[in-house]
């Protein structure tokens, strides 16, 4: 989650084509009498009277929360700025888009150092990357950055113009707001809450940071909405799970829903993609910029005593601390509708994390839809579904999305703001098929409909050396067992949720497994795309084979049996590929690296993928050529 950025071609293009629109908007001759929103087609039109910069007011102050997360006996407040347009000045209201952030006031950076050292064996804590005699990681300090009244300019050109105030806020422990980050703790969920209470009428805004004289939210009418990529996608959630009065709809992009499947997976220490090492210790150091004089009092009371105290990098069994962060045990005071964004190819922040929200606000009765796209990290929805949501529940426009819901999917060769409707995700049509294991070990074994008779286990060999994509091109190979479908003779259409059931012994206590599912053979061509070959991913700690909670040593030779979830899909898949499973110990780019030499062995006849397949095992079978 450090990187807030989607690196995928498609996505800066777009974005460069957006940033260059949004900020070359001609300056409009004023019209006192057109100066309110207009709305055409349910969709918030740009008003000229609003859309010049230079006559925007821009303003900071300070918003008291209801607690003090930095110990210095008084209140946390909270850093705003307000961009409005000049006519609210003169009685005109107008809705909120909100956004919060931990990064506004600058980061430690990509230092190497803060990173822990995966090169070592399972169950140990490690060092730091460097330094032979160092026990902990380096903590580098922010130096903070930012200029006032100006806190971001996120949000800023897109919305103003369309007839919203844009509002941002500093996360608790970082630029000019007081407290102490907590990454994910209750104050990242209280903080814009206050704020929010303040745009709805409250008194708990203030011009400065430490004195009483009041300022008014005047110019709002009360109705806010917040949205954000990231870790700023993160927030608008922990804010709605407060039930706070006025938030009226949420618009996360990419979020971290809980902090445990971002550094976890069923048990095992796995770092997110892009940031081999990194824990929640390292993104609490990334992001606290706050007062300098209190930032040695933080770091003992909070990421010492709390975080690293509790977040268990030895064993990466889930316990009370991580479930304190998992915004979806909080859910219950939700009442917020919510546009979920997330990409299929997330293998930072993963598609999980919107997938679980999405599912639970379904569950609850609230309004949402989920937009899909099969990019990496990042990517907010069209502009246009975006307005229709803010125009409804900010504006009161009756223009329908409040009785549409679904998912929107972007296919694979479509552009973002291109996306295909889909009454959910998963898709309803879609029925589990479930696949079993022929050997082949060490080159490769098959997956068939009708179980086989009863075959011998088969072995492989950890080595971190060989990084996925390498083991699924190989032809021969003891580091991996791969299990191939026959070769599709029609596309086949998979969406939901990958199921790996697997009875497997280790010849050590402790070991990684990591599971792919991969299109072969694999693309070597020049424009290749990201959905060519990597369908999903799942990973899993053996020892926690009962539960997540309470991982045991293995017994060396001894088999065991688990179930998990590989990550959320929809993909389809062409014809000429085939589909399969790869089964293999350490993953290069997300596990600990422990020495080579572990083995695991599966058995054949304790072990099946199910798979979610779009038509059910007919369409399955029409696809491999069985009538």
């Amino acid at each position: 989650m450090i990187n807030i950025m989607n690196t995928n071609k498609a996505f800066k293009t777009s974005i460069s084509i957006l940033v260059f629109t949004l900020f070359t908007i001609p300056s409009f001759a004023q019209d006192s009498e057109n100066a309110v929103p207009t709305f055409k087609d349910g969709l918030a039109q740009q008003v000229p009277a609003f859309s010049n910069p230079d006559e925007w007011i821009r303003e900071d102050l300070w918003v008291e929360t209801e607690f003090d997360s930095d110990g210095d006996g008084r209140l946390d407040r909270m850093h705003v700025d307000v961009t409005r347009p000049k006519q609210t000045d003169d009685g005109l209201k107008l809705p909120v888009v909100y956004e919060s952030s931990p990064y506004y006031s600058g980061t430690a950076g990509m230092v190497p150092e803060m990173f822990w050292n995966v090169r070592h064996e399972i169950g140990e804590l490690g060092t730091h990357n460097y330094g032979e005699n160092a026990e902990r990681r380096a903590h580098p300090e922010v130096i903070r950055r930012g200029e006032r009244p100006i806190i971001s300019n996120s949000q800023v050109r897109q919305w103003v113009p369309y007839g919203y105030i844009v509002v941002h806020s500093e996360n608790p422990g970082t630029g000019l707001s007081d407290g102490s980050p907590t990454v994910g703790g209750e104050n990242e969920s209280l903080a814009p809450k206050a704020v929010v209470q303040w745009l709805t009428g409250k008194d708990n805004g203030y011009k400065t940071r430490e004195g009483n004289e009041k300022v008014e939210a005047f110019w709002s009418t009360g109705k806010v909405g917040m949205t954000g990529t990231s870790y700023n996608g993160t927030l608008p959630l922990a804010a709605a799970t407060t039930g706070v009065e006025g938030l009226e709809v949420i618009i996360p992009v990419a979020p971290n829903t809980a902090y445990y499947n971002y550094y976890r997976s069923n048990g095992l220490v796995r770092s997110p993609g892009g940031y081999l090492g990194e824990d929640i210790d390292v993104l609490y150091d990334f992001i606290h910029s706050g007062k300098e004089e209190l930032r040695a009092r933080n770091n003992l009371k909070v990421r010492q005593e709390v975080i690293e105290a509790n977040m268990d990098r030895e064993s990466g069994d889930y316990n009370d601390f991580w479930a304190g962060r998992d915004y979806l045990t909080h859910m219950p005071n939700m009442k917020a509708a919510m546009l979920m964004s997330h990409g299929f190819n997330d293998w930072n922040v993963m598609p999980e994390h919107s997938y679980r929200i999405y599912r639970k606000a379904k569950e609850m009765g609230l309004h949402t839809e989920i937009y899909y796209h099969q990019f990496g990290h990042g990517g907010p929805p069209p502009f246009d579904m975006m307005n229709r949501w803010f125009t409804h529940y900010l504006h009161g426009v009756d223009n329908g999305i409040q009785n549409e819901t679904g998912a929107y999917i972007v296919r694979e060769y479509a552009e973002p703001d291109d996306p295909t409707y889909y009454e959910d995700f998963p898709n309803p049509a879609a029925e589990p098929v479930t696949l079993y294991l022929n050997g082949g070990a060490p080159e490769q074994g098959s997956l068939t409909l009708n179980k086989p008779k009863s075959q011998d286990p088969e072995t492989l060999v950890d080595n971190f050396s060989f990084d996925g994509e390498s083991l699924a091109k190989a032809d021969i190979t003891e580091h991996r067992l791969i299990y191939l479908s026959p070769v599709l003779e029609e596309n086949i259409h998979l969406s939901g949720l990958t199921t790996v059931n697997i009875k497997l012994a280790s010849s050590k206590p402790a070991a990684n497994l990591s599971v792919w599912m991969v299109s072969l053979p694999w693309t070597e061509r020049r424009n290749g795309r990201i959905t060519d070959n990597i369908i999903t991913r799942g990973w899993a700690d053996p020892q926690n084979y009962k539960d997540i909670r309470n991982g045991e040593p293995l017994k060396p030779g001894k088999f065991y049996e688990m179930s998990f979830d590989l990550q959320p899909d929809d993909q389809v898949i062409p014809r000429g590929q085939q589909i399969a499973l790869m089964i293999f110990s350490s993953d290069k780019e997300f596990t600990l690296h422990p020495d080579p030499g572990t083995e695991l062995t599966v058995d054949l006849n304790g072990t099946t993928i199910t798979i979610p397949v779009v038509g059910g095992e007919e369409a399955f079978k029409k696809a491999i050529g069985i009538e």
